[in-house]
């Protein structure tokens, strides 16, 4: 697929970006670049390659949930800036 100026002037208008003249003709070459080389990609033969999301294969890393013994109150309001019994003091702020 070949990219030219226009195309270039396109995006960056889809985008609000003004370029220069060198960052159009910079931005058309490197464009035009990756599209080749995707176009060149496309070619090799992934017939019996199944769709991957990653490259390696990954498990789910969370722990399973269990339950046991929580924070007592205590402790985790020790650095409380206010407190009220057992909770959390803050300021109020829906009407």
């Amino acid at each position: 697929m070949k990219i030219g100026v226009k195309d270039v002037e396109y995006v960056a208008g889809l985008a609000r970006l003004r370029l220069s003249d060198e960052e159009k003709e910079e931005f058309t070459t490197q464009l035009d670049d990756i599209l080749t080389y995707m176009d060149k990609l496309n070619e090799v033969d992934t017939t019996g390659v199944e769709p991957t999301s990653h490259v390696i294969s990954i498990r789910n890393v969370l722990r399973n949930d269990e339950v046991r013994e929580s924070l007592p109150s205590e402790p985790s309001l020790k650095n409380a800036p206010e407190k009220e019994r057992s909770f959390y003091k803050v300021p109020k702020i829906i009407e």
